[in-house]
């Protein structure tokens, strides 16, 4: 077993959602590969953004390490937001470090708050925390006539 996990594709309320659940340090690139899928079966299809990918490594990476070492991702979109949720077993939100150019690390947070268009959240839940990032999907460029 991979470590990797898919839990389902729904619909929710005005949109749609997949979610997955992963241990490994190899989820970190499923769940990359998951989200380009999910991004490419959005209509119109587009690719997803490099921020959005990036923040969906970092925070899947940071479940891994600092929240208890598993994690649940779930992607949710509507026709105004593409969401990014991570579950993981840690109750402490996820802190600010310096970044630290010659050790390497202190980058993700400040990476993850700003990329994400639509805003930050850290939301406690029984056994953990969630951390949602979500994304502003562009408007529709109009069609010439």
């Amino acid at each position: 077993m991979n470590g990797i996990r898919t839990m389902g594709r729904a619909s929710a309320p005005r949109g749609v959602t997949v979610s997955v659940a992963g241990a490994h340090g190899a989820d970190v690139a499923r769940a990359r590969d998951l989200t380009r899928a999910f991004c490419g079966g959005l209509g119109p299809a587009r690719d997803p953004e490099d921020a959005l990918l990036l923040v969906v490594s970092e925070l899947v990476t940071n479940a891994l390490r600092h929240g208890g070492g598993s994690y649940v991702l779930r992607l949710t979109a509507t026709p105004e937001t593409v969401v990014v949720e991570v579950d993981d077993g840690e109750s402490r939100p996820p802190r600010p470090r310096e970044p630290d150019t010659l050790r390497g690390g202190g980058f993700g947070w400040h990476l993850v708050t700003s990329l994400a268009t639509g805003g930050v959240s850290v939301l406690p839940r029984g056994g953990g925390k969630t951390v949602r990032a979500a994304f502003l999907r562009e408007a529709e460029a109009p069609r010439a006539a």
